[in-house]
């Protein structure tokens, strides 16, 4: 079966776009008015259109697309649609044991962009996110997470997303404000065969990064031709860390994508950027040699940006560049750094010791970022347990979709995480 392609005009066109979620091909092409460039594709999220928890740069593509076009998908939950409201912990753990070798995302893909080539960059444009009305944290037994060994017993939690709200209450009286982005993201690898969806690298992929929102735009080298683009592993929050291995997993109704290719734009790496800022990030299945590759992808840009040698930008990368854990469950783990466009105007560096005003705060200084991660978050998770009352699995999943890491000073002795909860989650309702 190929997949089905029209192109509508006018109201038939609008029509059309009303009712794509009740669409049974494959895909659709709309043309857009004079006004916009490129066309309107829509791509529903179906058996034939998604693949679950892999990558493979031959796979067949479900929709062919040309430079400038703008892509309105679905994506599923994981497992193909299976983690849904009344499936137990159990029951998902076998979804994993019962398939090794498999990340647990559905990914829509892959679309193939006409004219994308290997040292080419694809620029892909968030215009507008919108998630199905639940969501689920959960951590599997014993597997996974930052901390398998200690939560060898495991949960699952769905929660309603209140998106007129735009929160979700996790636990009774703790709201999570909702803040949708793809967990994953992702052109092919140049690797042939098929790989796990799960570690993230150069083709982007599952990078959990939470601040790849709606408004951004996503920038990664290209590494086959046609670039083969997937999404998935859809989020309407996370915290920096995602600990559990979860964040509030979810599925798209709509992801509205502008994609395009620059033959000029020269990477290594994803980069990500923000209407006021850049983002740069570095991955390892050790947490110290994420920081070095966000380190040396940061100063590079500052070099790019402000005409810095690499020892000047270097120098200048504590005082202009906000670095948080990304994620330390995805077996490699990430760090990404936020580095304002405006030299005078510096991201949030606030790195508490202690309790604030707005945060309630854990520190670990250590030589190993790893251990220091670990320690940070962990106190967190036991500071809610007991100075909150919260249940340990609770606290884990709190954390893990709510707390915000990041990385304060970095030397060879001493390598500093401070992780922050936001004190705004506990309301009491009107």
């Amino acid at each position: 079966m190929k997949p089905g392609k029209f192109v509508l005009h006018g109201a038939v066109a609008a029509s059309v776009v009303a009712a794509f979620v009740s669409v049974p091909a494959y895909a659709q092409s709309v043309a857009t008015s004079s006004s916009s460039k490129g066309k309107l594709h829509l791509l529903p999220a179906t058996l034939e259109t998604t693949q679950w928890g892999w990558f493979d740069n031959a796979q067949p593509p479900v929709l062919t697309i040309d430079s400038g076009d703008t892509v309105v998908l679905e994506t599923m939950m994981h497992s193909h649609n299976q983690v849904l409201p009344g499936k137990t912990i159990e029951e998902i753990k076998k979804l994993r044991t019962d398939h090794p070798g498999r990340g647990p995302h559905t990914v829509t893909g892959p679309i193939y962009v006409n004219g994308a080539e290997p040292g080419d960059v694809l620029r892909v444009q968030l215009n507008k996110i919108v998630p199905r009305a639940y969501a689920t944290n959960f951590n599997v037994p014993g597997m996974f997470g930052q901390f398998p060994k200690e939560y060898v017993d495991g949960q699952v939690k769905y929660v309603y997303l209140d998106l007129d709200k735009k929160t979700a209450e996790f636990l009774p009286g703790v709201y999570i404000p909702l803040n949708p982005f793809p967990g994953t993201l992702a052109v092919a690898r140049k690797e042939p065969g098929r790989y796990s969806s799960v570690p993230p690298g150069d083709y982007a992929g599952n990078m959990d990064i939470r601040d790849l929102t709606a408004g951004t735009v996503l920038y990664v080298p290209v590494h086959v031709p046609g670039a083969l683009l997937w999404t998935g592993d859809s989020h309407a929050a996370q915290g920096n860390g995602e600990v559990n291995l979860t964040a509030l997993e979810t599925a798209y109704k709509e992801f509205n994508i502008t994609v395009s290719v620059d033959k000029n734009m020269k990477l290594d790496m994803p980069r990500i950027e923000t209407p006021t800022s850049w983002i740069t990030m570095g991955f390892d299945q050790d947490l110290n040699k994420a920081w070095d590759g966000a380190r040396d992808q940061t100063t590079k840009l500052l070099g790019e940006l402000f005409k810095q040698s690499p020892e000047q930008a270097a120098t200048q990368m504590p005082k202009l560049s906000d670095c948080r854990v990304s994620q330390v469950v995805n077996i490699k783990k990430g760090i990404h750094c936020i580095t304002s466009k405006d030299p005078k105007r510096a991201e949030d560096m606030e790195r508490p010791t202690k309790e604030t005003a707005k945060y309630y705060v854990s520190h670990v200084a250590d030589a190993d970022l790893n251990k220091a991660m670990d320690g940070a978050s962990m106190g967190m998770i036991k500071w809610l347990e007991s100075n909150k009352g919260i249940a340990r699995l609770d606290a884990y999943g709190l954390a893990s979709v709510a707390m915000d890491c990041r990385v304060g000073k970095v030397s060879d002795t001493e390598k500093n995480v401070h992780c922050l909860m936001p004190k705004s989650l506990w309301q009491t309702p009107k």
